[in-house]
């Protein structure tokens, strides 16, 4: 059985699959890389790994790791159909901690270069070309 909302959104109350819920809910941009996370293990409900094609109840707690953010939440209302992200929040309560959502909007520092481990000391030539970049000669 089907219900529309008002904003034509459809809400089905017998079943829907992980992989469909997690694409319209907004926490992956294609069907697809919500299955693929799923199929790799990376959407868990209720702690246990889920194929895409498990069905998701209300209640239930799913962790997805989305990127290199573990989102949590939890299924508010069952719905089959992406939404816009202003009504995204009356299908899922986030329960993402802060440090996590923190952790997605600090930039990763890559260094400018890299030394291979067991290269030994910068040659005569290499500590020139290290002086000129602007880097201290190492000791």
């Amino acid at each position: 059985m089907e219900t529309t909302s008002s904003r034509g959104a459809v809400a089905t109350t017998a079943e829907v699959r992980i992989d469909k819920w997690l694409w319209a809910v907004r926490l992956f941009k294609t069907r697809s890389l919500a299955a693929q996370a799923c199929a790799a293990g990376h959407v868990q409900i209720n702690g246990q790994r889920v194929k895409p094609a498990r069905s998701v109840h209300p209640g239930e707690q799913i962790e997805a790791l989305v990127g290199e953010v573990r989102r949590t939440v939890r299924v508010r209302e069952l719905l089959d159909r992406r939404v816009g992200a202003s009504l995204v929040p009356q299908y899922l309560e986030d329960l993402t901690p802060a440090a996590e959502r923190e952790r997605a909007r600090t930039p990763h520092l890559e260094p400018l270069f890299h030394r291979p481990k067991g290269t030994g000391r910068p040659t005569k030539r290499e500590r020139r070309l290290l002086d000129r970049v602007g880097f201290p000669a190492p000791e």
